[in-house]
């Protein structure tokens, strides 16, 4: 066995220990990184240390750091008072705001399991009280955090950015966005009215026999927070209170708009405008902007830092470096010419394209787009291709799978559903992300690379 082969086992190996067990896949991966690197390699220690990916590591800290204030602050609940008084009795507007919710919070930084974990509590019990689907309010929650997953500012869009810039098209970053974007937005309309059409013929046929809809019905009958020991550690914040009017209508309880939330979702707004069109560098924006919010605020400081998820920031950093120290001892470059081989890059994006799909569904999306940027970038570079199809592409198959219930964004609304439907719930999402799998990537690949658009 080479070298190489023996490296990229370690790996696998470190993805399948973190799929499996509640070890950090990138805890392993940087130890790994170490053992591989100084035994197998040859490489000296300080030659692994110099694969640890400082820069990400800071936008991750800032980003993250910044969206654990938004959250503290009460800011999350406004949003979610405006979006429930926007959608009144108006059961059209439920999934359309929760969708823009979720994708405002990835938007802003927020990893996509946080963003989902936040919304869908809101979202699941808005649905119940207008009759939808559990399991389609759930895929329009998860479509609604994948359209905002690639922004500058979020770890998905800063881990596809390195491709861009690698492959010479770093003035493409917000195209990436934008196409992310308007993809999930189709995606999550074709998702809501097929499952919704679908939960209907269910309910008129159970009706017309005399008995109750199976499967994940309508409505959740809970908040949606998840249950200790099940799903995974990120916050969950519950919906907010219901409260019976002088009219008999149901509406929910006020949330002020105080100064400090104001001036968050101005501090939003400064970072997006200050990193997509100064060009600022999304951990420094971030960093500036939470420390003017902790400054007028010293209060947030504490929770914010100690509710941050570095979990998540340990296995993207750790899955990176490890992929350095692949890079350093020459296994990427094997690889890379093993995929040259096919001898059309535009077959070598389809291949690469369906090899995420597959592992983001059962293993980190961040880690997977952590482990494949390198390989990417030369499919990228050929002069027939565009960078911006490729990179888009890629993105994509990689994160549309996330609904699948062995993912974190799936075990969240696995965790949402009603115990008596979630054998159900889980053969639905199951389904759902092996239809994506075998679906999306062709579908992307087409438009966006053989067509070239860009």
């Amino acid at each position: 066995m080479s070298l190489s082969l023996i490296a990229f086992a370690v790996l696998i190996a470190a993805f399948a220990i973190g799929s499996f067990t509640r070890l950090n896949a990138g805890l392993i991966a940087i130890v790994a990184a170490f053992g591989v690197g100084t035994i197998v390699a040859g490489l000296s220690i300080k030659d692994v240390i110099a694969q640890f990916p400082s820069g990400l590591f800071f936008i991750l800290v800032g980003a993250t750091l910044l969206f654990a204030i938004v959250r503290i602050n009460g800011t999350i609940d406004l949003l979610a008072y405006w979006a429930e008084l926007l959608a009144g009795n108006r059961r059209f507007l439920v999934p359309v705001l929760m969708f823009l919710l979720t994708a405002a919070l990835a938007s802003a930084g927020a990893f996509t399991p946080a963003a989902i974990a936040i919304v869908a509590p809101v979202g699941l019990a808005l649905g119940s009280r207008f009759g939808i689907s559990t399991l389609s309010m759930g895929l329009v929650i998860v479509q609604g955090a994948n359209a905002g997953a690639f922004s500058p500012v979020n770890p998905f869009g800063v881990l596809a950015n390195v491709m861009l810039d690698e492959a010479g098209a770093s003035g493409d970053s917000l195209k990436l966005y934008v196409y992310c974007f308007l993809f999930n937005v189709v995606l999550a309309v074709f998702a809501y009215l097929l499952i919704e059409s679908i939960m209907k013929k269910r309910a008129a046929r159970s009706e017309a026999s005399g008995g109750v809809s199976a499967g994940p019905a309508y409505g959740t009958g809970v908040g949606g927070t998840t249950p200790a020991g099940r799903g995974t550690a990120v916050l969950t914040v519950p919906a907010p209170a219901a409260v019976a009017t002088d009219g008999g209508k149901v509406r929910p309880q006020k949330v002020a708009a105080t100064p400090i939330r104001v001036l968050t979702l101005v501090g939003i707004g400064a970072l997006l405008v200050l990193t997509t069109v100064f060009a600022l560098d999304v951990g420094v924006a971030s960093l500036v902007v939470a420390l003017a919010l902790i400054a007028c605020n010293s209060g947030v400081q504490k929770p914010a830092v100690e509710s941050m998820p570095w979990s998540a920031i340990i296995l993207v950093t750790g899955i990176v470096t490890y992929v350095g120290m692949l890079e350093e001892m020459g296994a990427l470059a094997e690889l890379q010419a093993g995929i040259a081989g096919l001898g059309n890059s535009s077959l070598a994006a389809l291949v690469t394209s369906y090899v995420v799909g597959i592992v983001s569904a059962f293993a980190s999306t961040t880690g997977t787009l952590g482990v494949v940027g390198p390989i990417v970038t030369p499919i990228a570079m050929d002069p027939l291709l565009t960078p911006i199809g490729v990179v888009t592409a890629i993105a994509i198959s990689s994160s549309v799978v996330d609904v699948s219930p062995m993912s974190t964004s799936g075990a969240l609304l696995m965790a949402s559903a009603e115990p008596k439907d979630e054998r159900m719930f889980f053969r639905a999402l199951l389904l759902w992300a092996i239809a994506m799998i075998f679906v999306v990537p062709l579908l992307v690949w087409f438009v966006f690379v053989q067509l070239g658009i860009g």
